[in-house]
């Protein structure tokens, strides 16, 4: 799971990407490619 400064852009790769806010922290997940998921915060 990387660490991005910015999330907007790293969810403009793949159109599956969602934007999820758990325990104050900000996360990319994607369902159909996996190898997407981001965390910031």
């Amino acid at each position: 799971m990387k660490i991005y400064n910015s999330l907007k852009s790293a969810r403009k790769r793949d159109k599956d990407c969602k934007i999820v806010r758990r325990k104050g922290r900000l996360y990319i997940i994607n369902k159909t490619n996996p190898r997407f998921k981001a965390r910031q915060g």
